[in-house]
């Protein structure tokens, strides 16, 4: 570990000494990157079962280094995991060059060999990104040409493997993506207030099949189709999506009868999917609206792939991002085998005239996400189908969720976000949690901020949540100074006071302090970590419990 580490600051010195004299000779290209290291100590705690840990300290560190001359850019990521935090996958285990790449640009063409990251309309086909918080890397590692014959063209093509932590996925991925923009492609309609624009994709992916028994498809193959409509402050984004039947371990090998009659041998399920949105903004209100029905949208390129490895496409999510902890308790993960649902948001700023209340912004969210209304079908032991239609609701609730946000700023020092939220959550089909009944809760969170003077300012966090199910009720409290513009230190603790699973009160406190100074940033912490789960976008992992310190250091240069 040491070893490495010096190696990763090495470089990282390296570069930064060169991307300064560089900055004196523009004509000799270009250096610049990131870095980022997070460390942590682990120590037994029985209270919140957090294991004891052989390392005593492990560590996940990358840098991101790049260089650009002209049309030309080249970059590599040097990543390190000695060995990763608990919570990331024990695959990840080990250093390299995780992540490397050559491109040529011009303005009609462009092409990349190596890893890279792309998305053809809204992801429902195909999106490769990278999320350091939930340990998601799912880089196509191969050749991508981007090409635009004429103004409102363009053309994307894609070939390569997935990137599997330091290896590679066993399946082929290829792909096609188009776009047009009919007010670039018609000169005569550039001015016009409505725009239009519109695209379709297409990728396959291949991989052997061997299976004694069964016949699963060597190819499988999506297509997609989307339009965007855009009218003065009115936006309209559609897209559909068929994907040909795919047998995986993530979908249960589904499929549907033939001509639905049981006693004939099973045809392996098709995938569906179907996205809307909507938007709307004036002065003082706006609303957007999301809607999105799929079926066995498990799409990745190897058929044996579980977790977060391997995932051709994205599945956004349709419930709010919420940045308060406890109502992010409970996240909802996208379900790829089937859901129907949407969410609803509303902007308004009340009139500064309007007396005591005027100035308030308010927020209202609505998001509901059902399973679809299936028919169960057994005919083979090793796998279970059914029938549906993709507009067909099921009464069962995935997951609910009503809250409403006012924010206010009382004067030029005080400003104040309060929120309630009702909440139901299926822990059982979600974070597999066998035998338990749906979460309904309701959560209040006050949200404080007092400037003292031109540096100084202190912001304070109280949050309730209230729930007769699992591990019933919790509370929060947050202080935080900041001495701008470059301290802050904070103090939180989270209190499951009313667990009906545990014999005593248990308290996650935390303390942090942090250093900040252009694109340098090093905080440092110590306390514990409950064990739960985190999202980002529909896309989840586990948390286990764990308590010690924590640093992490990371600079932008």
């Amino acid at each position: 570990m040491k070893r490495s580490l010096q190696i990763l600051i090495g470089l990282f010195l390296l570069v930064r000494i060169h991307s300064v004299s560089a900055q004196d000779k523009p004509n000799e290209g270009q250096f610049g990157g990131n870095f980022e290291i997070s460390m942590q100590t682990y120590k037994a705690d029985s209270i919140i079962n957090a294991p004891a840990v052989d390392e005593k300290m492990r560590a996940n560190a990358y840098a991101n280094f790049i260089y650009t001359k002209g049309k030309f850019s080249f970059g590599a990521r040097y990543e390190a995991y000695l060995n990763p935090l608990l919570g990331y996958d024990a695959r990840y285990t080990g250093h390299g060059i995780g992540y490397r790449y050559g491109t040529y640009k011009s303005d009609e063409i462009e092409v990349t060999a190596g890893h890279f990251y792309e998305q053809f309309g809204n992801g429902l086909i195909f999106r490769t990104y990278e999320d350091k918080a939930l340990g998601y890397d799912n880089a196509l590692d191969g050749a991508r040409v981007k090409f635009k014959p004429v103004s409102g063209i363009a053309l994307t093509g894609i070939l390569g493997k997935q990137k599997l932590y330091f290896e590679h996925g066993s399946g082929i991925i290829r792909g096609v993506d188009t776009d047009f923009d009919i007010n670039s492609i018609f000169s005569q309609l550039s001015e016009k207030a409505l725009k239009v624009r519109f695209g379709g994709s297409f990728v396959s992916k291949f991989q052997d099949a061997s299976d004694p028994i069964y016949n699963y498809p060597e190819n499988v193959a999506a297509g997609a189709g989307r339009i965007s409509l855009a009218y003065k402050g009115l936006n309209l984004n559609a897209e559909y999506v068929k994907k040909s039947n795919d047998p995986s371990s993530a979908n249960f090998y589904d499929f549907e009868p033939e001509d639905n009659k049981t006693n004939l041998a099973p045809v392996f399920r098709d995938g569906e999917a179907v996205y809307l949105s909507t938007s709307w903004s004036t002065k003082g209100f706006g609303f957007i609206f999301t809607g999105m029905t799929l079926d066995n949208m498990n799409f990745r390129s190897d058929r044996f792939a579980t977790g977060n490895d391997l995932n051709i496409n994205y599945l956004p999510a349709l419930s709010k991002n919420h940045i308060y902890a406890l109502a992010a308790l409970y996240p909802f993960s996208t379900q790829p085998n089937g859901q129907i649902g949407a969410n609803t948001e509303l902007f308004y700023k009340i009139p500064k005239n309007l007396a005591i209340i005027g100035g308030t912004h308010i927020a209202l969210n609505y998001a509901r996400i059902t399973a679809l209304d299936k028919t169960d079908i057994l005919i083979d032991p090793k796998m279970d189908g059914y029938t549906t239609e993709i507009f067909k609701l099921s009464k069962d609730i995935f997951y609910e969720d009503f809250n409403i946000e006012l924010y206010k700023k009382l004067s030029k020092s005080v400003k104040v976000t309060a929120v309630y939220m009702h909440q139901v959550y299926d822990i059982e089909q979600i974070q597999g949690k066998s035998g338990e009944e749906n979460i309904v809760s309701d959560i209040a969170v006050l949200d404080m901020t007092f400037k003292l003077g031109k540096f100084h300012a202190i912001r304070t966090e109280v949050e309730a949540l209230f729930s007769q199910q699992y591990n019933g009720n919790w509370a929060m409290g947050m202080l935080e100074y900041t001495f701008a513009p470059h301290w802050f230190l904070s103090v939180t603790d989270q209190v499951n006071y009313d667990n009906p699973h545990a014999a005593e009160t248990i308290h996650y406190y935390n303390t942090y302090a942090g250093y900040i100074s252009g694109g340098n940033r090093l905080q440092v912490g110590y306390g514990r970590q409950r064990e739960g789960v985190i999202c980002v976008g529909g896309v989840c992992r586990n948390m286990p419990a764990a308590n010690g310190f924590s640093v992490t250091l990371s600079s932008t240069f």
